[in-house]
Order: structure tokens, then C-alpha cells, then sequence
């Protein structure tokens, strides 16, 4: 492994990645939302060696500061793969995306910190989308959440033996997210441990014809996302884990809203066809639900995650 150049000793970069959901109801492990919630990081390089974080917001008091936090091991992971050693770091990270919620937060951890290695080796050692996201695909596990982080809009995610690849698409200017986000958290490894290893052929077949009819949905006919969100392969199998995220999905779907669990939940995620349907939906949400739920109006993000050095206006994104 070669030495960190001493050019990068003083060299800092400054990196923004939103929040994401997964799954959208049928597209299990495959379609994924960039959302404008935001996770903000400032990486300095420093002469001393190791690595300390300052943590502000979500997770402040909660999260390692040292080489164990995540996003770290993610710089760390990506200085490796490129055969350079890691210099000392100094990092201040922002946080705004709930932890254990559904909403991506250790996907966006592990982006922030390869965007924040590619903005430091910038100009010295180069690594490209398709590079970012297998990074990101290996130390995630699966590609649902870390694709719309790094590229932001609607992704179509899949695995190939050549590696994880990744469609961006443009989301209709009508589509208005909605999450719900309660005060308990989730597991994901929980969540998955909950699903079959098997499902009946009919429920695939539902499936398949509902993921296609979403990205038509999400694109271009917004008045069928009620329809389109409909699922038969994760959200139910997951329900006795999470029984107030079950009860106000239904409760929501039955007065024509399409929610849907976000990611592995507990967070519900609403798709609503304009920004009146949103508030009626949040309005039913605190009327009615039996705990107390955040309502986040968030618009779909387009950029998804970029970098720039400290001092500079430009910033650089890989969509």
C-alpha cells in the first residue's frame, strides 16, 4: 500500500448526502427515493495520525468519534481499495437523518465517506461512479439505498456478476413524499430476518406487475400510486414487528393514501399526487394514530450526494 501523499496534509472537503427511502411498497431491495433530508460532513486531513469525530445532531452522544464510526471505516475502506494508507483525519458530521428509522442512515454514512476519500485523492488517484457504488454496495450489502444516495431522484438498482448497477430516473413534478417518522426504532436485520426465504408464485407475479406499474406511476401518472404501492412480498411478513407502522398504513390506504413502510421501517413513507393530499394525509396521521409521529414534507432530491473542498463554491455530483 502506498504512503497518503503529504499534498494531502491541510486538504479539506466538504460533503452532503440526502436521506433515502427503499422498497417503495413492491419494489423490494430494488427501488429506492432520494429525499431533501440531509447529512453533512467536513473531512480535514491532519498530520497527527487516527481519526476523531464531532458529532452534531442525530447521534450526537450515541455514535463512536473514533475509526469506528461508520463513516470512517468508510473512508478507510475506500483509501484501501485505491492501495493508499489513510492519512490522520479530523471530521465534523452534521446529522439530520434519523437513525433506525427507514430512512437510509447508514447508507448515507458509508457514501459521505467514500465521497469524502474521492474528494481528498481529487486530482491524485481517481474513482468513478461505477466505483462509488460498488464501495458502497459491498459495505451496505445491497445497493436499494446507497444508489438513490449517491445519484439522488428514483433508482432502479440491480447486481450483476460485473457488479451493482444502477438506472437514475426523474420523478413527476406532482409526486409529494411525505414520511412519517416515530419515536421507536427498527432493526433492519430484525426486518429481514422476518421474511420468507420462499413466496407463493401469485404473490411474485403481484409484484412484479406493481414495481412496474410504480416506476410508471412515480414518472408519469401519479394518480396511480395508490394502486401501484400495493405489496405482498416484505410489508406484511413485517407487521407483528412494528404493529403501529402496520396499523396506520392501513388506516391511511384505506382512505385512498399510499403509504407504504419506509425502507425496513418503522417510518412511513406517503406518495402523494400533490401537496394537498400530503397535508390531509399528515392531518389523518396525527388525528388518529396511537403514538406520536413526525411529519416530514420533503421534496424528492435530484442531486444525491456531492463534494467540494473547503473554500470553493463548485460542488461535484456523480449523477
Amino acid at each position: 500500500m502506498t504512503a497518503a501523499p503529504a499534498a494531502l496534509i491541510g486538504r479539506s472537503v466538504s460533503v452532503k448526502v440526502p436521506a433515502t427511502t427503499a422498497n417503495l411498497g413492491p419494489g423490494f431491495d430494488t427501488l429506492g427515493l432520494a429525499l431533501s433530508l440531509y447529512d453533512e460532513l467536513t473531512v480535514r486531513v491532519r498530520e497527527q495520525p487516527g481519526a476523531h469525530v464531532e458529532v452534531v445532531g442525530v447521534g450526537a452522544g450515541e455514535v463512536p468519534t473514533d475509526e469506528t464510526n461508520l463513516v470512517v471505516t468508510a473512508i478507510a475502506r475506500t483509501f484501501a481499495a485505491l492501495g493508499v494508507e489513510m492519512p490522520g483525519l479530523e471530521l465534523v458530521a452534521r446529522n439530520a437523518i434519523p437513525h433506525g428509522r427507514g430512512l437510509g442512515s447508514s447508507g448515507a454514512a458509508i457514501v459521505s465517506g467514500i465521497m469524502a476519500a474521492r474528494g481528498l485523492l481529487n486530482g491524485i488517484i481517481e474513482i468513478d461512479a461505477q466505483g462509488v457504488l460498488a464501495l458502497a454496495t459491498e459495505m451496505e450489502g445491497h445497493p436499494d439505498n446507497v444508489a438513490p444516495a449517491i445519484f439522488g431522484g428514483l433508482t432502479i438498482a440491480w447486481v450483476t456478476p460485473e457488479g451493482p448497477q444502477s438506472k437514475k430516473l426523474m420523478v413527476h413534478r406532482g409526486v409529494s413524499p411525505l414520511v412519517l417518522v416515530p419515536q421507536h426504532v427498527m432493526s433492519t436485520a430484525l426486518a429481514r430476518s422476518l421474511q420468507p426465504l420462499q413466496v407463493p408464485h401469485e404473490d411474485a407475479v403481484f409484484n412484479l406487475s406493481r414495481s412496474a406499474l410504480l416506476v410508471a406511476a412515480l414518472t408519469q401518472s401519479p394518480e396511480l400510486l395508490l394502486a401501484s404501492t400495493e405489496d405482498k412480498l416484505h410489508q406484511s411478513y413485517r407487521a407483528s414487528a412494528m404493529p403501529e407502522t402496520n396499523r396506520l398504513i392501513a388506516l391511511l390506504r384505506e382512505q385512498g393514501f399510499a403509504a407504504v413502510v419506509s425502507g425496513a421501517g418503522p417510518s412511513i413513507l406517503v406518495l402523494c399526487s400533490d401537496p394537498g393530499q400530503r397535508i390531509a394525509a399528515a392531518e389523518l396521521a396525527a388525528a388518529s394514530a396511537e403514538t406520536r409521529w413526525q411529519a416530514l414534507m420533503l421534496a424528492v432530491d435530484f442531486k444525491g450526494a456531492t463534494v467540494a473542498h473547503v473554500g470553493e463554491q463548485a460542488t461535484s455530483a456523480l449523477a
